[in-house]
């Protein structure tokens, strides 16, 4: 039995500033339209544009003034796999899930990175930080969160 699999990554800096966000969206965008199907593009197109959103409000910028992006794109047999990965100089506190009232006007970001994505996460180093969310075939990890909620 063989699998097919072939990956593909990418990686674009963009300001740390809010246009930042919409370089990265677009770009995600361009690349990926003839490779995702619709839904996964619009998922993976929110995500980028909260998790570079966060890192502008809420992190240091890398050196430069800069936010590091990158995605994967790994194709099988069983589908396709995307890793999200956006990383800054770090925050005084790793960014994490907050309760937001009704009628706040933010702190809804990583809930919605939580139900799209299949699964998020940081990493830290003495660098700064990435926060990363994978969207696997199955998307298993994210119906077993919908069904919890």
């Amino acid at each position: 039995m063989s699998v097919r699999l072939t990956e593909r990554s990418w990686c674009v800096v963009v300001p740390h500033h809010a246009s930042g966000a919409r370089l990265a969206r677009h770009r995600l965008a361009a690349v990926l339209a003839e490779d995702v199907p619709p839904a996964l593009l619009a998922d993976l197109v929110a995500v980028l544009a909260e998790l570079v959103g966060n890192a502008v409000r809420h992190a240091d910028p890398l050196p430069g003034g800069v936010v590091r992006v990158a995605w994967r794109l790994r194709s099988e047999d069983a589908g396709q796999h995307v890793r999200i990965r956006v990383t800054d100089g770090g925050a005084a506190a790793p960014p994490q899930m907050r309760a937001a009232g009704l009628d706040a006007a933010d702190g809804r970001g990583l809930h919605i990175v939580a139900g799209l994505a299949s699964r998020w996460g940081v990493d830290r180093d003495g660098l700064g930080q990435s926060v990363w969310a994978d969207f696997d075939p199955t998307g298993a990890a994210r119906d077993d969160l919908v069904a919890a909620g």
